[in-house]
């Protein structure tokens, strides 16, 4: 029988294992975060922040310990019920991975459509929330070359909150940005979490950690660590 989450958690790792391919990268690691909670996840390149996220997000396999994410047990998630895990989870992408040949508005479509929707005006609706959400009202007919990089990236913020997750994973959302524009999605970020939704953002930028300030873990050797309040954080 799978475990049922407390009704304020929507993540919960309990011992478990986070491996790269046949290489261990973080063992014995212990996870809760709350439903609304925004977390900072930093650590060095190679420390096992991208793979403890694949990890949430089913694209790499949990092989020990117990994982519940929005209601799925990670140990024993069918291959069938990946997709439905992952429509509780939005991806903030470092590379925007957005579609380069169609506008903003039909990259969200895309994504739209091929999770189920149907109705024309259901969806456009839809498209209209979130570029709003994002600051991106008019900016829906353009094509992704002509936007800004933060503009890229609030556009893939609106994507991953298409399908009303539960929870959003951003994986080093402001490396390819510049300092004012990274400031700007990381208040998008709190702001979404504010809205009921757990945000997880694994970054190297300590300034953003300064600035905006939350929980954070740290990944290192082959641990998962709560930093506490008085601890520098070195990320080089």
């Amino acid at each position: 029988m799978e475990e049922t989450l407390p009704l304020d958690v929507i993540i919960q790792l309990t011992d478990c294992e986070i491996w790269q391919q046949d290489h261990l990268v973080l063992s014995g690691v212990d996870l809760t975060v709350g439903k609304g909670e925004f977390i900072y996840l930093v650590g060095k390149v190679g420390s096992g922040k991208s793979s403890l996220i694949k990890t949430l997000n089913a694209q790499i396999p949990l092989k020990s310990g117990t994982g519940l994410v929005a209601g799925y047990n990670l140990g024993t998630l069918k291959r069938r019920d990946i997709p439905f895990l992952r429509r509780k989870i939005g991806i903030v992408f470092q590379d925007f991975q957005l579609l380069t040949d169609r506008s903003v508005n039909d990259n969200l479509e895309f994504v739209l459509r091929s999770t189920g929707w149907k109705n024309k005006e259901d969806i456009d609706r839809r498209i209209g929330e979130v570029l709003e959400k994002a600051g991106l009202s008019l900016k829906g007919y353009k094509m992704p070359h002509q936007l800004s990089g933060g503009e890229q990236q609030r556009v893939v913020i609106s994507r991953a909150l298409l399908n009303d997750p539960d929870i959003i994973l951003a994986d080093e959302p402001t490396g390819n940005l510049d300092p004012e524009t990274s400031e700007g999605i990381i208040k998008l970020l709190t702001d979404i979490s504010r809205t009921g939704r757990a945000v997880i953002v694994a970054t190297h930028n300590y300034t953003l950690l300064k600035k905006f300030s939350a929980k954070t873990f740290k990944c290192e050797d082959g641990k998962l660590n709560l930093v506490s309040d008085d601890e520098e954080i070195e990320l080089i």
